[in-house]
């Protein structure tokens, strides 16, 4: 059952963003997805600009997206025809990457603008069913490879002040990726492992009986939750979160949860 999610401009978001570029292909599978990503986006207004940290985007330090007219990454493979022509022409936003650069540098973070790549589909997929029109200025930001999950929460941490503007920061990852458990026969014990870690995801997020010092420390050791690398065998999907939480410092106000290709998933509005 899905939580509508009571958001508003300044907000940050983690979602789960499906495969590939089946949501924008009618995929029945992803349906509810859809369905989500469209609820928030009529709750959260129109914000001045988007922030993404996208899974599918690691470097050795952070790299920010600077190009004014960022083009698009289809970085997928397999899919028809029509996956390899969607448009989503959002302008970039040079001056907050700027600044974006300016907030982590001062903290002693490396850090650097590149003006030349473009958007992947972490990005463009979700942003193309929340506001279709392509008109907010968006920039994306990478993750660390050296996926460290404390690294990643202090990345969210140093860019804090983006929420005192009105900047909508999303983390698109995945809150289940076993490529494997989609396209193998259900099991039991997958449905289980799934269900168990989606289980402890929702009470890390947002549990209030928690404090922050408790719920950072499980996010930190999130490969000790239950099924942990059942559900997640690379962590680059979860990782998103872990910024989204640094942004944050504070339980989840919502939580909503969906199917996605017979697979529990789940998502976090703070």
């Amino acid at each position: 059952m899905t939580s509508m999610v009571d958001t508003r401009p300044g907000s940050v978001i983690f979602i789960s963003h499906g495969g590939g570029p089946l949501p924008l292909l009618g995929d029945p599978g992803h349906a509810a997805l859809v369905d989500n990503l469209q609820a928030i986006a009529g709750q959260v207004g129109r914000p001045s600009a988007i922030v993404v940290f996208s899974a599918h985007w690691e470097s050795a330090k952070c790299t920010i997206t600077g190009g004014a007219t960022p083009s698009l990454i289809y970085d997928y493979f397999g899919f028809p025809n029509e996956a390899y022509q969607i448009q989503y022409p959002a302008p970039g936003e040079p001056a907050l990457a700027g600044r974006i650069y300016e907030m982590l540098t001062s903290r002693g973070m490396e850090a650097e603008v590149d003006k030349l790549r473009g958007f992947d589909h972490g990005m463009f997929v979700p942003l193309k069913i929340m506001f279709p029109k392509a008109d907010i200025p968006c920039v994306q930001i990478s993750l660390f490879d050296s996926l460290s999950p404390s690294r990643h929460i202090q990345l969210g941490r140093v860019l804090a002040g983006l929420r005192e503007d009105n900047i909508l920061v999303i983390g698109s990852g995945f809150s289940f990726h076993n490529l494997k458990a989609f396209f193998s026969p259900p099991s039991d014990a997958m449905a289980v492992g799934n269900t168990s870690f989606e289980n402890w995801l929702v009470e890390t997020c947002t549990s209030t009986a928690l404090d922050e010092v408790e719920r950072e420390s499980r996010l930190v050791h999130w490969q000790e939750a239950p099924a942990a690398r059942l559900c997640h065998p690379r962590e680059e999907h979860l990782l998103p979160l872990h910024v989204c939480y640094g942004l944050a410092q504070a339980p989840a106000r919502k939580a909503f949860s969906f199917e996605i290709m017979g697979m529990q998933a789940s998502a976090y509005a703070w």
